[in-house]
């Protein structure tokens, strides 16, 4: 079939087969078909769907546009972990160096902010002289020697969903469970991992905004996995709110590095040890769950998961200096305090609203060509459930754009819903599904 017949196809809801799809992707990595007829087939399949014979087709096409990396040890203790994306979701950085300290090892590629969420790259890049940009045998060599390394794809790495990637975040497809099995599994299968834990994010922060939507894609993402010969895992976690006390990329950096010191909120604390606790069984660090999550508890306590962080940023060349006290990093020009204008506590937060208006301050992408501002975020006092007394602060906006910012903060300010009546705290982890 031609190019726009195989368009035509999927626009009509009819199943591509595996020698369509190989088609139109390698013809699309040589150029012989263009960006808007990527972006349309991007659409199709948005709309109409894939079944799991073809996303497993979609997957392994992706995979293998590129080369696949090996490690000299061919047993379980490589793993990873991967997120579907969220507001605040700054987890893989305390994670990766947290598993490693504990036994595993975890090669990890990650990517950019993608929609309203944001991305583990644009963060680590806040710190000064982190490289992003390894080459396989650095990649390989960090992975051995430090235990773990987080890194951005390089060409030679699933080089289809390094390009798809970049035209799902502004075409508005970023939502396909097919795409999204796709990107997720051809970039974090090439890296190596024996096992893989997700991540899968669930509610109005979200891509998956409800549980049955969130199981559909962690049977998905398991399925597929499993298909293609790896040992994996899927949690559920709750995403009504954003995660953590911050959202923006330096302030989540900070965040992150206060994590590993020991100063953390319940809610980061307890979906990130799980999601390692999780890792480490699938490594077969530990055989059981009780033995994994003491063993994770103590090095975050006695201090061992920090310096393998610290020993990760140093392999990539990062200066953690500007961290060592907070007087020392930079800050936005503009800060505005939101207020609460009742007595009551924390209801509920418009996480997908708050997602968007971190883009449009300038922490996220709204084309592939913007620039991130790393100042650019908001901290959060209050968690949802959490009393709050009238004038006390809810959260602060920081921005370096002088011109909108009274129009941000109350766009913050609508984000926010306070009950006269207590409200629950919410369940973190939903479900699991393995």
């Amino acid at each position: 079939m031609t190019t726009v017949e195989i368009i035509a196809k999927k626009r009509d809801g009819g199943k591509l087969s595996k020698s369509e799809i190989s088609f139109f992707i390698n013809s699309y990595l040589k150029g012989e078909i263009a960006d808007y007829q990527m972006s349309s087939l991007l659409m199709a399949v948005c709309i109409r769907g894939m079944d799991y014979e073809e996303t497993a087709w979609l997957t392994e096409i992706m995979l293998n546009s590129g080369d696949v990396i090996e490690f000299p040890r061919p047993d379980k203790v490589y793993v990873d972990k991967h997120s579907t994306g969220g507001v605040g979701d700054k987890v893989s950085i305390m994670l990766a160096p947290w598993a490693a300290s504990c036994g595993a090892k975890v090669p990890m590629l990650s990517g950019r902010g993608l929609g309203h969420t944001g991305g583990t790259l644009d963060k680590l890049e806040t710190i000064p002289g982190f490289r992003t940009n390894l080459t396989i045998d650095e990649f390989r060599q960090g992975v051995e020697k430090v235990g773990c390394i987080i890194t951005g794809q390089t060409a030679e790495i699933a080089p289809a969903d390094k390009r798809m990637y970049a035209l799902r975040d502004v075409t508005g497809t970023v939502e396909s469970i097919p795409l999204i099995c796709g990107s997720i599994l051809s970039k974090k299968l090439a890296a190596g991992p024996r096992g893989l834990v997700f991540d899968v994010k669930c509610g109005n922060g979200a891509f998956m905004k409800t549980l049955d939507e969130a199981t559909n894609l962690a049977k998905n993402l398991t399925g597929v996995s499993k298909s293609l010969g790896r040992n994996v895992t899927a949690l559920i976690t709750n995403m009504n709110q954003p995660l953590g006390r911050t959202a923006g990329n330096l302030m989540e950096i900070t965040e992150a590095i206060q994590f590993l010191r020991g100063d953390y909120d319940r809610d980061l604390f307890e979906i990130t040890l799980d999601l390692g606790i999780e890792m480490l069984l699938l490594a077969s660090v530990f055989k059981n769950y009780d033995d994994a999550k003491k063993e994770m508890i103590k090095n975050l306590e006695n201090g061992k998961a920090y310096e393998k962080f610290a020993e990760m940023v140093k392999f990539q060349r990062g200066d953690l200096e500007i961290f060592e006290k907070l007087a020392r990093i930079p800050k936005s020009r503009n800060a505005a305090i939101i207020k609460s204008e009742i007595s009551g506590y924390v209801q509920a937060y418009d996480t997908l609203g708050i997602g968007r208006l971190i883009v449009k301050l300038g922490g996220g992408r709204e084309k592939i060509t913007d620039t991130i501002d790393p100042q650019a975020g908001i901290l959060f006092h209050k968690k949802i459930g959490e009393m709050v007394k009238t004038g006390e602060p809810l959260a602060e906006l920081h921005s370096n754009k002088t011109s909108s910012l009274e129009s941000d903060t109350e766009r913050l300010k609508s984000c926010i819903l306070i009950s006269p009546d207590p409200v629950g705290k919410e369940k973190l982890i939903l479900k699991k599904i393995d």
